[in-house]
């Protein structure tokens, strides 16, 4: 209807823990991102979350879902009002092209920023990409696009506690995803992203999977 209404929505991943599992939002992200004209943010700090509602308030005629985390996250340096581009580099290679690309939302941006820096102690350079809105990273230009997700990389990484709808076209034929391919399991929040794979280890094999 081109009214520009903001919803809130929280508890937004397997994080939500030990309510059982077909209460975890698995495939609602996807639901919401397939949406016309409707920008979803799943901001992965404060500052992306400022820039979600900075988004928000100032749309003229689209709706805005904040998808929020209950976990506590923290603030990571490389954020910015980049955010409102949709997607952009929030952790660079040194490499002027990098090695790999991983790409995450939420939650798991600071997931991909910690594999990155293990993946360093192997001598892999990544580049992170928190892709906090697919809807308004696919406003922007090609230049812009290409920039952040250059075509001649093609290992790339996905990276989100949620089914994998969505990822192909960011991570391609070559690339893999760290993803949810069923409802979760009723238990503690660490206990599940540890269970279904989202650590380090697991992002850091998945990296290198793609090499």
């Amino acid at each position: 209807m081109r009214i520009p209404t903001t919803y809130v929505l929280t508890h937004d991943s397997i994080g939500v823990g030990e309510d059982g599992p077909t209460h975890e939002p698995i495939e609602q992200l996807a639901m919401l991102r397939a949406m016309p004209n409707f920008h979803v943010f799943r901001p992965a700090d404060a500052t992306e979350t400022i820039a979600a509602w900075y988004s928000a308030a100032t749309s003229k005629e689209t709706p805005t879902a904040l998808v929020l985390t209950r976990q506590n996250l923290p603030q990571l340096a490389g954020s910015s009002k980049e955010a409102l581009k949709g997607g952009y580099v929030i952790a660079d290679s040194e490499k002027s092209t990098p090695d790999a690309i991983i790409i995450a939302s939420g939650s798991e941006v600071s997931l991909a920023v910690d594999a990155k820096a293990e993946l360093a102690k192997t001598g892999v350079d990544v580049r992170v990409v928190s892709m906090p809105c697919m809807d308004l990273f696919e406003e922007q230009s090609a230049e812009y696009k290409e920039s952040v997700l250059p075509k001649n990389v093609r290992a790339r990484v996905a990276v989100e506690a949620l089914i994998d709808y969505g990822w192909g076209k960011y991570v391609g034929l070559d690339g893999a995803t760290v993803t949810m391919t069923g409802f979760g399991a009723s238990a503690p929040a660490n206990t599940l992203f540890e269970k279904f794979g989202f650590t380090v280890d697991n992002v850091v094999k998945a990296v290198k999977s793609v090499l």
